[in-house]
């Protein structure tokens, strides 16, 4: 259901555009066109058929209706681009005739030959969008923070965020997940959030909490709630989550070792009844190295006000599509990658999975290595 809202606009708004300028591409024989034409009534009559029974059609046949729409929703953002650049391109060439001389004699053919190269172009990017989220890729983060009277000179932390187990994110990529953070050798394994996408029946018919189980790390492995962990059946994900052998913070602190701190915050989504940062420093021995997991990137301020030597954090997925990473910038203090403000440093995540259609384009699926070293 979310995947449709969130494509709703596109479907009534960019598909006509795309439907309708790919439509005067085409040569003028009647079986081509009726061909063109019913792709896009088939798309259309199966995204509304998706939205409207959703809650009546089995797993099985709804994952393939979101492949296939949101397939078709990310290819519309891209050939819309495509066919903007176009625009503007034709739009220029009507003031300064700028066109070649064998482009303006033989505009048919130009025409064609655009849209088959734009839809080449596009099958060829979603193809590796789409290895690019099957294959995330490990982000070495090298970091000193304060010793402060910490005995532990260093701290090797695998993150993992936003894994969003559901439809799209199932047991094969978690199993490759945990491949992935055992080949590290972390002392210390943290997931910041949005573990399940939406609906935690997926996680728990594939018994994914097995692969879970099998995180390897002698300090221990942590997690935080995000945003996704408050919707649809959240009670249900929570019981889930105490099979898994991650021990969730939620407003809580733990020293692993009693060399350094952990704080996991709520998610910011439960802002009313979540306990400040304030109120959590607390019970910290400030003078011991204290890390903050948190979900959503706002508390930038409040980690350096309390004098937090470093702040974790995923949900931006950094746009995920390009050119949302754009506008990120525009929401967020910092929407992925190393930060510093003050005395506090920060880290980011673009995230290890994915929301909605199994793509990524300008982004990358990241298991971040943190190397952290203690220095007086």
């Amino acid at each position: 259901m979310r995947v449709f809202l969130q494509s709703i606009i596109f479907q009534l708004t960019l598909t006509p555009y795309v439907c309708w300028r790919g439509f005067q591409a085409l040569p003028n024989k009647k079986w081509m066109r009726l061909l063109y034409l019913l792709f896009f009534a088939v798309e259309l009559a199966v995204y509304f058929f998706g939205f409207f029974f959703h809650s009546e059609i089995p797993d099985k046949l709804m994952i393939g209706i979101e492949y296939f729409c949101g397939t078709w929703y990310v290819a519309t953002i891209y050939i819309t681009l495509t066919l903007l650049l176009l625009e503007l391109l034709r739009f220029t060439n009507k003031k300064f005739f700028w066109f070649p001389r064998w482009i303006t004699n033989h505009w048919e053919k130009t025409k064609i030959t655009l849209l088959i190269m734009t839809i080449v172009g596009v099958t060829v990017l979603l193809i590796h969008a789409y290895e690019t989220v099957q294959y995330p890729k490990v982000t070495d983060v090298y970091l000193t923070l304060p010793k402060k009277n910490s005995t532990r000179d260093s701290l090797k932390i695998v993150m993992m965020s936003d894994l969003h187990i559901g439809e799209m994110i199932g047991k094969k990529n978690v199993q490759r997940f945990v491949r992935m953070s055992n080949e590290q050798h972390p002392d210390m394994v943290v997931i910041a959030g949005d573990v399940i996408d939406y609906e935690s029946r997926f996680a728990e018919n594939a018994h994914i909490e097995e692969d879970l189980k099998q995180l390897k790390a002698p300090l221990g492995v942590y997690g935080i709630y995000g945003n996704h962990e408050y919707r649809a059946n959240r009670f249900a994900k929570f019981r889930w989550f105490t099979k898994t052998g991650i021990t969730f913070l939620v407003d809580s602190v733990v020293s692993p070792d009693s060399t350094f701190t952990i704080i996991g915050r709520d998610d910011y989504i439960n802002y009313a009844k979540r306990k400040t940062l304030h109120s959590l420093m607390k019970t910290v021995d400030k003078h011991k190295p204290t890390i903050v997991l948190e979900h959503q990137p706002w508390s930038f301020d409040e980690l350096t006000m309390n004098n937090v030597d470093l702040g974790l954090y995923g949900h931006t997925h950094n746009g995920q599509l390009w050119p949302y990473p754009l506008l990120l910038r525009l929401v967020y203090e910092c929407s992925y990658g190393y930060y510093k403000k003050g005395t506090t440093q920060f880290y980011v995540s673009s995230g290890i999975g994915i929301a909605g259609a199994p793509y990524r384009v300008g982004t990358i699926s990241e298991l971040v290595v943190l190397h952290i070293r203690f220095k007086n």
